[in-house]
C-alpha cells in the first residue's frame, strides 16, 4: 500500500531525513516510534502528501505521488488518505457533524448525500448523541472520536494518526487504541501510527523506530 524510497528532507541545513524507506502492506498497522527530532512527524507530512520531499519517491496504491500536480495530489488526498491529529484540529465554528462531514463536501458531495454517512460514522464512535454540539462543547476523548470519524469519511485506503493518543486520559487513550484495531478488522484500512505511547507502539503489526532520520 505505502513504498517510500530513499526520501530525503532538509529545512535549511538541517537534515531530517536522511534516505528513508519504508514499507506498509494493506491492512497492515504500524507503529513510528522515536524521540522528539527524529523525524517521525516529518515523515509523516509526506507520506501524507502534506509536505514534499527533497528527493526520493513515495508510492501510495500503487500510484506515484511524485508525479501528481497540485490539483491532483489535493484530489488523491481527500479521498485516499485520513489524517488524525494530537489536536484534533476540528472547526471550532461548525458541529460534530457537520466536522465529520467536511472531507465530503470537499470532494463535491451535497449536505443531504454527507449526513448519513456522517451520522453512521458518529454513531459507530458512540458520539452520535453530541452531533449538533461544537468542539468546545466536547471533552477530549469526544474531540478526538469525531476527529477519527472525519478521517474516515471518504473511506481512505490509508489512516495516518500522529500522536493520536497524546492529549488523552488512559481511558480514552486505551479505548482509541482498541478503535483503530477494530476498524482494520472491519474495514481494512492501513495504519501509520506515530507515538510515544509504548502501549498502543506494541499493539501494531510492526513498531519501527526512528533515529537521527533513519528508520
Amino acid at each position: 500500500m505505502i513504498q517510500a524510497t530513499g526520501v530525503r528532507k532538509k529545512y535549511g541545513d538541517l537534515e531530517v531525513l536522511k534516505g528513508v524507506d519504508l514499507n506498509v502492506a494493506k491492512g497492515e498497522v504500524v507503529s513510528i516510534v522515536g524521540a522528539s527530532g527524529a523525524g517521525k512527524t516529518t515523515l509523516l507530512q509526506i507520506i501524507g502528501t502534506l509536505d514534499n520531499a527533497d528527493s526520493g519517491t513515495l508510492v501510495i496504491g500503487g500510484k506515484d505521488i511524485s508525479a501528481l500536480r497540485s490539483n491532483a495530489l489535493s484530489a488523491f488526498r481527500n479521498k485516499h488518505i485520513g489524517f488524525v491529529f494530537q489536536f484534533h484540529h476540528l472547526l471550532p465554528e461548525f458541529t460534530a457533524l457537520e466536522n465529520v462531514m467536511m472531507p465530503g463536501l470537499i470532494a463535491g458531495q451535497s449536505r443531504n448525500n454527507c449526513v448519513p454517512r456522517a451520522e453512521e460514522l458518529l454513531s459507530r464512535l458512540n458520539v452520535i448523541a453530541r452531533k449538533e454540539h461544537k468542539p468546545g462543547q466536547l471533552s477530549g476523548g469526544e474531540q478526538q472520536r469525531v476527529a477519527v470519524a472525519r478521517a474516515l469519511f471518504n473511506n481512505p485506503d490509508v489512516v495516518l494518526a500522529d500522536e493520536p493518543s497524546g492529549n488523552l486520559d488512559s481511558a480514552h487513550a486505551k479505548e482509541l487504541h482498541q478503535l483503530f484495531f477494530e476498524l482494520r478488522k472491519e474495514i481494512g484500512q492501513t495504519f501509520v501510527i506515530v507515538t510515544h505511547n509504548e502501549e498502543l507502539a506494541d499493539m501494531a503489526d510492526r513498531k519501527l523506530v526512528m533515529k537521527d532520520g533513519v528508520i
